[in-house]
């Protein structure tokens, strides 16, 4: 059966607030083998941090396949004990990443906002129409 995924964007507009994301790009292959992954969200579950696959940045001037994207149901607050250990299990602590392959990303709800039209009744069908 297919799998319906949303858009990182689409998720910080339901939400509503700033969302982060975790894209694995190096990997060759299946990305539910990729041992970064796997390890990554065996950590999520054993700290019971919610995530859920997600779709990339809809863009209507491309399209991309599924890369392995999570989004991480935390808030982006540098106040939280919950984010901060996320973070520093992600990061060093010069802020590059601890996990070759890996973008922990934030994006921002006015960034994903722009894309706000993509939410309109019937707007990728008629954008498919059109391609």
């Amino acid at each position: 059966m297919p799998q319906f995924l949303q858009n990182i964007d689409q998720i910080a507009r339901a939400k509503q607030r700033d969302v982060l994301c975790l894209e694995f790009f190096s990997h060759v292959g299946d990305y539910s083998a990729n041992p970064m992954r796997e390890k990554i969200l065996a950590w999520l579950d054993q700290k019971v941090i919610a995530y859920r696959e997600c779709g990339g940045y809809a863009s209507e001037t491309r399209m991309e396949s599924y890369r392995g994207q999570i989004y991480i149901d935390l808030p982006y607050d540098l106040q939280d004990p919950v984010y901060l250990a996320l973070e520093a299990y992600l990061e060093d602590a010069d802020s590059t990443m601890r996990w070759e392959g890996v973008r922990f990303t934030l994006y921002t709800l006015g960034y994903c906002m722009k894309n706000a039209h993509h939410d309109a009744p019937g707007f990728w069908d008629q954008w498919a129409d059109a391609f």
